[in-house]
């Protein structure tokens, strides 16, 4: 945790881990020490959601059996549906941990945002949060659009970031869903912000597999495919790294009530130094390829990283 995102949440959830917040928004941050304890915290269920999406379900069972595994009681609701759906349960205080993501959870609370970069994006989150909620540590993963190129047109030409398009010298062509022809993130954005030129082919299939074909083929040299489908590891793709913020950056992140103490935020804020984007794509690839549960693949994976 840095140093600005640690003041945040231990002034926020408490200054010593003797102090427990209650679920209320109205609660009295000045409460005396003693009023309620850590260990009684503990057995306060915290209530763990997720989105209607495996990805996020399997993010939020993590954050659910890491805390069991700290002594934590854990109520699950998973499968809540999406943003306009659950945050209000979030905010009026029903669900105390959700995994989220900060680019367009900043977006949903303030469309005038301009923040793209990651740790601008971060920043602007943790300031625009509804009252009575806090953004913990965000995660290395994201799941987010992304230009994604052949693992052999990247060596080829030693790409690793889309500024490293610009030193390709034969013709570039970009496929993605029609609406990406005209949108900041297509051809047009590219140019713009990267000043490399490419041209555009349709491909509606929203980065599925006409698109994936399309690309190992060699019909297009550049997809829009979102940055956590398993595709890209099975289909040994290179996701480009976006140093100038074309993207709006998002970042998987903790979303927490008042009633989550100090030590239930470490406990969360540990498992997200862990999820990568890499990890991300491994989760992901277990439940699209071997039809896993969300319950057994945290399992698994917080036995994995000694959790």
């Amino acid at each position: 945790m840095n140093s600005r995102s640690a003041r945040i949440v231990l002034t926020a959830l408490g200054v010593t881990s003797a102090i427990a917040l209650s679920a209320c928004a109205s609660a009295d941050p000045l409460a005396e020490e003693g009023d309620a304890s850590s260990s009684s915290m503990t057995n306060q269920p915290i209530v763990v959601g997720s989105q209607d999406y495996y990805s996020n379900e399997i993010i939020a069972e993590i954050y659910a059996q890491a805390l069991e595994n700290a002594g934590f009681t854990v109520d699950r609701q998973m499968r809540i549906g999406q943003r306009e759906v659950y945050l209000p349960e979030i905010e009026a205080g029903r669900v105390d941990l959700f995994p989220e993501y900060t680019g367009p959870l900043l977006k949903y609370w303030n469309d005038a945002a301009t923040a793209t970069l990651s740790d601008d994006v971060y920043d602007a989150l943790v300031n625009t949060a509804s009252e009575g909620l806090y953004v913990l540590d965000q995660a290395p993963a994201t799941d987010q659009d992304s230009y994604v190129v052949t693992q052999k047109f990247a060596k080829q030409w030693n790409l690793t970031s889309i500024a490293d398009l610009a030193q390709v010298t034969t013709p570039l062509v970009m496929g993605a869903n029609s609406e990406a022809e005209n949108r900041p993130n297509g051809p047009k954005g590219l140019k713009k912000t990267y000043g490399v030129t490419a041209s555009f082919t349709p491909i509606e299939d929203s980065g599925g597999p006409l698109t994936v074909k399309a690309l190992t083929d060699d019909e297009i040299q550049l997809a829009i495919i979102y940055s956590s489908d398993p595709s890209i590891s099975a289909n040994k793709l290179v996701t480009l790294e976006d140093t100038k913020g074309l993207f709006l950056a998002s970042h998987v992140v903790p979303l927490a009530s008042m009633k989550i103490s100090s030590e239930a935020a470490a406990v969360i804020n540990s498992v997200s130094a862990k999820l990568t984007s890499e990890e991300l794509l491994a989760l992901n690839s277990r439940s699209i390829s071997e039809q896993l549960p969300a319950g057994t693949i945290a399992k698994d994976w917080l036995a994995a990283q000694g959790m």
